[in-house]
């Protein structure tokens, strides 16, 4: 339900960072970065924050604090927007998952981020899906959302972001599926597993698996269920949300 932009490359700290990420460790990556100064650390640190208040509906308090010392240290329009974009997907976040209605807050702050980020800057897919999420789950336009997700998609392509194209992918595929459209769905879905085994992103691999079994046929529905049910445990119920889809698998 994520998104983000790129996978660092031989950075020590960067490389630390992934690594438990892609656990769901968000609050050990976020330590590794809080000696470092700067808006971009603290951007990171923030988005770590928010994603896991998105994975697992808690460290709401956390993610606030963060972001607040992120958009006061951010000096660059880019570093405002990207703040800014972290405040939209934060609000989002709060009301996807029932906490608090915060969708104004969303919209606003995707809005904010849109003023702020040039039509070619690295963040602007990123935004550009979140602002495809909002449009999907909390207006209920899926045309506006698939329009959305196609502009992140291309330009997660062109900015060379993996683990963006994962989450667009998926959810293209997620509108494809609702029209019936079971090849393409299958495609999209498949793309989206790919991804993520080959960076790693274990978190967000069972939520990937569970996604392509609601697009094929028995019995390798079940057998990729089973999977995701696995991993699910495996990670502690992380993510929260993927619960209720895999209850019966989980139950067996």
């Amino acid at each position: 339900m994520s998104g983000s932009g790129s996978i660092t490359g031989d950075d020590p700290l960067q490389t630390a960072v992934w690594r438990l990420r892609s656990r769901g460790c968000w609050t050990d990556a976020a330590a590794l970065l809080a000696p470092r100064p700067g808006a971009a650390a603290s951007l990171q640190r923030a988005s770590l924050l928010v994603e896991r208040c998105m994975f697992t509906g808690e460290g709401w308090a956390e993610a606030e604090d963060a972001l607040r010392v992120a958009e006061a240290t951010a000096r660059e329009d880019d570093e405002r927007g990207a703040a800014a974009g972290e405040r939209g997907h934060l609000a989002y976040a709060a009301t996807i998952l029932g906490v608090r209605d915060r969708a104004d807050e969303a919209r606003a702050a995707l809005g904010r981020a849109a003023a702020l980020l040039a039509p070619t800057a690295p963040g602007r897919p990123l935004l550009d899906f979140r602002r495809g999420l909002i449009a999907e789950h909390l207006s209920d336009s899926p045309q506006s959302a698939l329009a959305a997700y196609r502009r992140a998609h291309a330009g997660a392509t062109t900015h060379g972001q993996p683990l963006l194209l994962s989450f667009t992918w998926r959810h293209l595929a997620g509108l494809a599926l609702r029209e019936g459209e079971l090849a393409e769905a299958r495609h999209g879905f498949g793309e989206s597993l790919r991804i993520r085994e080959e960076l790693g992103y274990l978190v967000g691999t069972a939520p990937a698996l569970a996604a392509l079994a609601d697009a094929e046929p028995e019995p390798e529905a079940t057998r990729l269920r089973a999977e995701a049910a696995r991993l699910f445990r495996l990670l502690g119920g992380v993510p929260t949300w993927l619960a209720a889809q895999l209850a019966p698998s989980t139950a067996a």
